[in-house]
């Protein structure tokens, strides 16, 4: 777990590569207020920031992104486990995130549901899930 204040450059780093280099989010849509008053979590591996996400205060997941050479070997799964433990230790217990409509099946093997039709945010298809913890 870090601050916005301590690893500025990691996490943009990844969120740039993810989201505004490979699937062209508009930067001005990628940094916004929220990075200030949000935990942010960094995944290593051999020294080397391969994933980010961030969970805000309202029990928000989101800005999760793993760089593609990563990718479907569990990096991102570790990562929100560790996320939602966190907002449990933290008495978060409403999680809730926008999940683009391809990540819907990641997020549900971590026990997401589907709450919402389909919306678009920065014209990426998603939908709202959530979940209860602790």
């Amino acid at each position: 777990m870090t601050s916005w204040e301590k690893d500025k450059l990691a996490l943009q780093s990844i969120r740039r590569e993810v989201f505004i280099n490979e699937q062209q989010v508009p930067e001005a849509l990628e940094w916004d207020e929220f990075d200030n008053s949000s935990l942010h979590f960094i995944c290593t591996l051999e020294n080397k920031v391969i994933a980010t996400a961030r969970l805000k205060p309202d029990g928000k997941i989101g800005r999760m992104a793993v760089l593609q050479d990563y990718r479907n070997l569990g990096y991102g799964n570790k990562l929100l486990i560790f996320v939602i433990q966190t907002a449990c230790d933290k008495n978060i217990n409403n999680l809730y995130l926008h999940a683009q409509v391809s990540a819907i099946p990641f997020y549900e093997k971590q026990g997401f549901s589907v709450c919402s039709d389909i919306f678009y945010e920065a014209n990426i298809p998603h939908r709202e899930m959530s979940k209860i913890i602790c």
